[in-house]
Formats: structure tokens, sequence, C-alpha cells
């Protein structure tokens, strides 16, 4: 507690994108859910937010669910030294992203879960609603038309990424699907819940199984390594 109240406001919001910059800064809030599904929460854990980057999670985890482990051959596994949204490794490593919860990465699962599913971030929003048992989720639309305005790197990432063939959907499309994603708003306890197929080795809030054991340990090992 002494450590939090040293650091309370310190650092800013995320301003590169407009629309994040008007979040209150001053909102914290944590949620534990257990495999059985009980759910503790502190702060603002019921406020909703835009998940951002999170979204990678379930895009990695859902095409993986699809057969999808030729992923693996157009995005690495191995930690960036870089920043999230740096074109300098890409050029390096001929447009093969180092892990999948850079941004380049995140595009590269996102064009293949597409090419598997016809909607990306649909199905991304499905797999939340579902898993959080909340159907009010959404995708909000002002949040995807800042990142979509402002989100120059993005689609250098993208164009680059396609010069070395490693899209398999046009680049406008692709970058539609991501933006979308990444702007679905969730709370603290939504995320928490929906997220318990990892703790729970593939298995998904129903009983059925998502991913195998060992897609679920390989998921987390990334996720240690490169996500957190």
């Amino acid at each position: 507690m002494a450590a939090a109240l040293r650091t309370s406001g310190l650092g800013r919001v995320a301003d590169y994108i407009p629309a994040l910059a008007t979040v209150d800064p001053d909102a914290f809030g944590m949620a534990l859910a257990t495999v059985e599904g009980e759910v503790y929460g502190v702060g603002d854990c019921e406020q909703p937010f835009s998940i951002q980057s999170i979204s990678k999670l379930f895009t990695l985890a859902l095409i993986l669910a699809e057969g999808g482990d030729g992923l693996w051959r157009g995005v690495g596994r191995e930690p960036s030294g870089n920043p999230f949204n740096s074109l300098v490794q890409l050029e390096i490593e001929q447009g093969i992203p180092r892990n999948p919860f850079i941004n380049a990465g995140a595009l590269v699962v996102t064009d293949r879960l597409q090419t598997r599913t016809g909607h990306a971030a649909e199905t991304v929003l499905e797999f939340l609603r579902a898993e959080s048992g909340n159907p009010r989720l959404e995708t909000d639309p002002q949040v995807a038309a800042s990142e979509a305005e402002y989100g120059h790197r993005n689609a250098a990432l993208a164009h680059f990424i396609a010069s070395y063939g490693n899209l398999h959907n046009p680049v406008p499309d692709v970058l539609a699907e991501y933006y979308a994603h990444c702007s679905i708003t969730a709370n603290c306890r939504d995320l928490a819940l929906a997220g318990r197929f990892l703790a729970s080795h593939g298995l998904r809030a129903d009983g059925s199984r998502l991913l195998s054991r060992s897609e679920a340990k390989r998921v987390n090992a990334v996720l240690l390594t490169c996500g957190t």
C-alpha cells in the first residue's frame, strides 16, 4: 500500500490514440476469478474500458483452437527487446514478427483468424461474451475509429509484413479487424472470467475444450516470456 501511495499520480494515460486520452487516470480495479467461477474484485473492477492489447491473448488462443498451429511459421515465440510497435526488428527478420503480443505479431494472428473464421473481431467478441457471461460486451466504435485514424504505425507494420507475403488478407481488412478487437469494451471481472481457460488447462467455462493441455501450456509460456 505504501508503494502504491508513493507512485499515485505519476505517469499518464495513453495519448497516442486520442480516444484513449480521455480515460480517467484515477480509475483502478482488480479482479480474480477461480476455475470454479467465483470472482473477487476490488476498486473499479466493474468499470468498462477498452481492452486494447489484452485482446491479443484471445486472438492467439482462438486461432490455435481453429487448428492454426501453422501460425508459428509466420510469427515467432521469442521476447522482443524493442517497443511493441517497432518496425526495426521486422526488417531484420524479413517480415516475421518476433512474437504474437507485439503489434506486428498480433496483426499476423488477426490475419490468420480472419482467414479461418471470416470475422476475426466478431469471433473474439463472441468468445468473451460466452466466457464472461456478459452478453452486453461490444466494440466501442469511437475508439476503433480513433485507432484507424491515428494508426499510421500499425498500417506501416501491416504493409511491411504484407510486402514479405506474410499476410493472407488485404491490409485494410486486417487493420479493421485488429482495431475492432482491440476496441472491445470489458471490465476486470469480464476479463478474469474470460481468461480462466488458461488456468483450466484449455477448458472453457462450459467444460468444452478450447485448447489441448499442451497448447494451453504453450500460450502460458509465451505470455510469461513475451506478454506480461
